[in-house]
């Protein structure tokens, strides 16, 4: 399982890449001074050709000199544009190849898996919102004015399949929680809905398909409020299958990633049981 583990830390460390690629500039900051430059370039070559005459160009150049650097600085601006661009294409292309083949070795881990039939992964990121912070799981907000905006019956459908979780109705609450991921994709519930579909499959004893769900949750949404007990129940999923240096290189990363996170505490006491070094 080396090369497991090299996929699995391979794809735990895509976002520090994209990162410092944004550190210094972002790419809206680089087109904002694109669009400044080019309308000042434009205004200087209209003052240039209203003028018709050489006398301007040889009387000191000034208008000329400042016309020469904007180009310059257009260029730049330009390569590095193209450079930023370039980079976060390949991280978020290699990432969703990663993460394919982390859930291809998943299936080849549970004995009723069909390779064939398996469902490639969205891509990094997905579609659904992007928020911050972390923790364990939580009961969603009922207050009625501050919470999030829902459809109509999608709080009764997340609280109808949390009920038969808590009812120890472990697989009625995997399908359950399954049916709604895909009923709402954009749900602000769906991060936590895929964590307590992972814990109602591990409930049911269907340890490999609940660390396919921990990671689905993760890798749709790495900056969303439940990546990082995601990625602590991911790693803590693998240990229990025995892949001890997968699970101590995912649980490791959750303190790097989410340093002020609830899950870190979890994590950690996770690998000193599994002697993580």
């Amino acid at each position: 399982m080396r090369y497991l583990a090299v996929t699995l830390a391979a794809t735990l460390t895509l976002a520090p890449i994209g990162a410092g690629a944004q550190g210094t500039e972002t790419l809206a900051d680089i087109r904002q001074e694109l669009s400044v430059l080019f309308v000042e370039l434009k205004k200087l070559r209209r003052e240039l050709s209203t003028t018709g005459g050489a006398s301007q160009l040889s009387g000191g150049g000034s208008t000329l000199d400042r016309v020469n650097a904007i180009e310059g600085e257009v260029q730049r601006l330009t390569a590095k544009t193209e450079e930023l661009e370039f980079r976060i294409d390949r991280v978020v292309s290699d990432g969703t190849n990663r993460v394919g083949d982390l859930e291809f070795r998943l299936c080849e881990l549970e004995p009723d898996c069909d390779i064939a039939n398996l469902e490639p992964g969205s891509t990094l990121g997905g579609v659904e919102p992007v928020t911050t912070g972390g923790g364990a799981v939580a009961a969603p907000d009922e207050g009625s004015g501050d919470g999030p905006q829902l459809a109509v019956g999608e709080r009764d459908d997340f609280e109808r399949a949390r009920a038969a979780l808590e009812a120890g109705d472990f697989a009625a609450a995997a399908e359950q929680f399954a049916a709604f991921r895909q009923a709402y994709p954009g749900s602000p519930l769906s991060g936590r809905a895929g964590l307590l579909r992972g814990e109602a499959l591990d409930g049911a004893g269907r340890k490999s398909d609940a660390a396919r769900a921990y990671l689905e949750t993760f890798s749709a949404a790495p900056d969303g409020e439940d990546a990082p007990e995601a990625l602590f129940r991911l790693g803590r999923s693998l240990g229990q299958l025995g892949q001890t240096d997968e699970a101590c290189v995912t649980l490791g990363q959750v303190a790097a990633r989410y340093p002020t996170a609830a899950a870190v505490e979890g994590a950690q006491a996770e690998m000193t049981r599994l002697g993580c070094s």
